[in-house]
């Protein structure tokens, strides 16, 4: 794991794509669910 000054920085210098990231994380969980549906 990175450690937490990495982090904030990152988080920082990615800021202004907030939106878009929770929109991939959203993408995600939904793939993810999906996944474990058609896989199971």
């Amino acid at each position: 794991m990175s450690d937490p000054k990495q982090n904030y920085s990152f988080w920082t210098k990615y800021k202004r794509y907030a939106g878009n990231e929770l929109l991939l994380y959203i993408i995600m969980i939904v793939g993810i669910v999906l996944g474990i549906i058609i896989f199971s």
